[in-house]
């Protein structure tokens, strides 16, 4: 089992998208072009905000924050999309991932002048996550919307999220 001191997280670098996208295709089976995906994400900044979790010089995990509907001074934030490796999860990566780089992009939207107001999550029915996305951020099943991508989605929100 991998502790929490053996992992590094830091914001994604163009080095770090191989790595990355490798993680992304194992953890999203049903989707395609990672290498792509990723790299327009990376390349949404400031919007997106991306970080990776390293353990020792193997990619673990990411995180994909995204501000919603334009630069706001009281941002609606989406938690765009979370991996962690398979070989790594439920060793508290994903948590990890989500509690330190959140506070991160706090920062960041603090010296854009703008602060927090609720986090949004969609994410799949049946999918465990749902667990992770309440007991840290506080999420709570807002809407159901049937048969959007593969199967039935959730939309979660974090309301007034305490900075």
């Amino acid at each position: 089992m991998q502790s929490e001191k053996d992992i590094s997280l830091r914001a994604m670098e163009p080095a770090d998208l191989e790595a990355a996208a490798d993680v992304h295709r194992l953890a999203f089976t049903r989707q395609q072009h990672s290498l792509k995906w990723l790299e327009s994400n990376l390349n949404a900044a400031p919007k997106t905000f991306c970080y990776v979790a390293y353990a020792e010089a193997s990619c673990i995990g990411y995180i994909i924050w995204s501000q919603k509907a334009g630069f706001r001074p009281s941002v609606v934030l989406e938690l765009e999309q979370i991996a962690v490796s398979p070989d790594f999860q439920g060793n508290g990566i994903g948590k990890m991932l989500i509690i330190d780089t959140l506070s991160e992009v706090i920062l960041k939207l603090n010296e854009q002048g703008a602060v927090l107001k609720h986090i949004l999550v969609t994410t799949r029915a049946d999918n465990y996550a749902q667990r992770l996305y309440s007991d840290v951020l506080g999420a709570e099943v807002e809407a159901t919307l049937s048969n959007l991508y593969s199967a039935d989605e959730v939309i979660m929100v974090a309301r007034n999220v305490k900075t």
